[in-house]
């Protein structure tokens, strides 16, 4: 995806609408993670220092939708929890500079802004018109403005007004900084990987990473490492008993066809080779580590092994770009993390080896933070949905909509 970024074109006095993504955590009006705001500040730096006027704008949680369930369910319905203000105020400290924060007369705040400040647009899902993608909201949202940056990887696969519609209506669009590092890492490993080329997938459903898989074969992969609920499918495919694990029965034939692709292909797909399980009426005291193949109908499989562990680490050997999305087990439960942080270790390592490796997807990336290797990754990739149907060679809206170099 060759697109223009911030850096190639001339910004100084002029009104940039950046598209950032600070749907962060916030209990109590305090936030509990800022991860996502800190990501967002190369590009709100270089703005400040080129001395453009700047806007910013980003979406926080699913109001309207919460708002409607309330009343269906007569239930309290909160609107403070979905204010941007704090995350004004983070941002303020963080720069070391003042934010200010859309109040009654936006269209004035705008025009009086000077070279270097910076304001913050409320909510932009607190109006219909965001994710309906309405032509008349993005106009709203373009009004008084001279260029669009859009460094929001995690919602460019939504065409909404900010993400896809604002762009009809200004004339220069671009990629910011960190959308931009996004676009060269997954895009390389897409389109020119440097080889042996790996990409380990996990979490509960294989239909949702059958795009990916696909694109992935297509693509030649080298070695396609399957772990997470989704593997079972495959199994219970192959004709293997997976007790009570999860399974999507109606995927079993896709699951064959995928196998048969890969063999075609030429790409080596590596399975599991023994499992964490629990017996399903005793499953506190009875947790074991078996192969497979020795399931039995009242177990039920909640991460991978230690002898899958050490295999998928040693595909992982000499491996020059590697790809991983998806945890390999119920990751959110202790112990049936380790196969997971197992992982995370060992694509780790293999960076250190030279490997390019990118992460992507919310376990993946909490696995990495809890193992204390985020710098050890070459690339954590901050979109989940938008990581995947990149991955599937789809073309994002909120991409696709940004200025060709």
């Amino acid at each position: 995806m060759n697109k223009k970024s911030i850096k190639d074109i001339d910004i100084k006095g002029k009104t940039v609408f950046i598209r950032v993504d600070f749907n962060v955590p916030i209990k109590d009006g305090k936030i509990e993670d800022d991860t996502r705001i800190r990501g967002a500040l190369p590009t709100i730096k270089y703005a400040i220092e080129q001395g453009a006027k700047i806007v910013l704008a980003s979406h926080l949680g699913r109001p309207l939708k919460d708002k409607k369930k309330a009343e269906e369910k007569g239930t309290p319905y909160d609107p403070a929890k979905y204010t941007l203000r704090p995350v004004a105020e983070r941002l303020a400290e963080l720069l070391e500079k003042e934010v200010a924060f859309e109040g009654k007369n936006m269209t004035a705040q705008i025009a009086s802004l000077g070279s270097g400040d910076i304001f913050m647009r409320e909510n932009l899902r607190l109006d219909a018109g965001e994710e309906k993608n309405d032509a008349e909201f993005a106009k709203k949202l373009a009004d008084g403005i001279d260029i669009y940056v859009n460094d929001a990887f995690g919602t460019a696969h939504r065409a909404h007004a900010s993400t896809e519609g604002i762009t009809h209506h200004v004339e220069t669009c671009v990629a910011g900084l960190l959308m931009e590092k996004e676009l060269e890492f997954l895009g390389k490993a897409l389109n020119s990987p440097e080889r042996p080329f790996v990409a380990i997938l996990g979490g509960a459903k294989v239909s949702d990473k059958i795009p990916v898989i696909e694109s992935l074969i297509e693509r030649k992969v080298d070695k396609l490492l399957i772990g997470g609920a989704m593997a079972y499918t495959f199994f219970k495919a192959q004709g293997y008993t997976v007790g009570k694990s999860l399974v999507e029965d109606e995927m079993m034939p896709k699951a064959l066809e995928i196998e048969a692709q890969a063999k075609a292909a030429g790409v080596e797909i590596l399975l599991p080779t023994d499992h964490q399980v629990v017996d399903s009426y005793d499953p506190l005291n009875s947790r074991k580590a078996i192969q497979i193949e020795f399931t039995n109908a009242g177990l039920v499989g909640l991460d991978i092994g230690p002898d899958t562990a050490a295999v998928f680490a040693n595909a992982l050997e000499g491996a020059k770009t590697i790809v991983w999305n998806g945890p390999m087990g119920m990751f959110e439960e202790k112990p049936f993390d380790e196969g997971t942080i197992a992982i995370a270790k060992a694509v780790a390592e293999a960076t250190e080896k030279g490997a390019t490796s990118i992460v992507g997807g919310g376990d993946s990336v909490a696995a990495i933070n809890q193992a204390g290797l985020a710098d050890k990754i070459s690339h954590i990739s901050t979109g989940g949905g938008a990581t995947l149907e990149f991955l599937a060679g789809d073309v994002l809206p909120g991409v696709g909509a940004l200025d060709d170099k």
